[in-house]
C-alpha cells in the first residue's frame, strides 16, 4: 500500500521503509519499516527524502520550569499549602499528568509572612510559576504580583470575595467580612 501526504494513519500503519525515507516526527523504524506512532496525517518531504506525522489531536501538556500553572488549595499546613494543579495558564489542552502542587511559604511573598493561612483557603483558587518539578509533584511560587489568589470565596458565607483598595485584602460583599490572601494583580471578580 503507497501511502500520500494528507492521508490519515493510525498508530502501526505502514508508512514506507527505510530505503525511501528517513522516520521523521511521529514515526518509528520497526526493523527497517517505518510506522506511525500516532494519529494523524502523512507528511511526504520529498526533497529530503522523509516521511512524518503530524498531530490530529492536540497533545498533552507537559509542565517545565517556569511555566505559569493554576490550580486549587486543597490544604494548607504551618509551612505549606497543597494544590491541585488544573491547568497551564493559557492552554486549553489537559496535562499530561495529574500534578499535585505545593507552596512553601517561604515562596508565597517577597514579604515577611507569619501565617500561610494569611495568603491562602482551602478551595481558593490559585495562579502560580512552577519553580520545580519531581515527577507528579511541583513546587510552585507566587512572589511575583500575577501570582496568587485569582478567585476566592468568604470563609463564613461562601459568597465570591472582591478585591479592596488594601494590598492582599479581599472582601465579602454580602456578609462585608475582609480576609488575607496573596492577591494576584490577575484577581478575576
Amino acid at each position: 500500500m503507497k501511502v500520500e501526504s494528507g492521508d490519515l494513519v493510525m498508530p502501526g500503519d505502514f508508512l514506507g521503509i527505510v530505503e525511501q525515507y528517513l522516520p521523521g516526527e511521529g514515526t518509528f523504524d520497526d526493523n527497517g519499516t517505518i510506522k506511525s506512532s500516532i494519529f494523524g496525517n502523512v507528511n511526504l518531504d520529498l526533497v529530503n527524502r522523509q516521511v512524518s506525522v503530524s498531530p490530529l489531536t492536540g497533545s498533552p501538556i507537559v509542565l517545565e520550569k517556569g511555566d505559569m500553572v493554576y490550580g486549587q488549595i486543597t490544604d494548607v499546613r504551618s509551612q505549606r499549602a497543597l494544590i491541585d494543579v488544573q491547568g497551564k495558564s493559557g492552554e486549553d489542552r489537559e496535562l499530561a499528568l495529574p500534578y499535585l502542587g505545593a507552596i512553601h511559604i517561604s515562596q508565597v511573598k517577597n514579604d515577611y509572612l507569619e501565617r500561610l493561612t494569611d495568603a491562602f483557603r482551602i478551595g481558593d483558587i490559585i495562579e502560580g510559576k512552577v519553580s520545580r518539578i519531581t515527577g507528579e509533584n511541583i513546587d510552585l511560587n507566587t512572589e511575583d504580583d500575577d501570582c496568587g489568589v485569582v478567585k476566592a470565596m468568604c470563609t463564613r458565607c461562601r459568597q465570591f470575595l472582591e478585591p479592596t483598595s488594601m494590598k492582599d485584602e479581599l472582601v465579602c460583599p454580602r456578609c462585608g467580612k475582609k480576609e488575607k490572601r496573596k492577591v494576584s494583580s490577575n484577581y478575576r471578580i
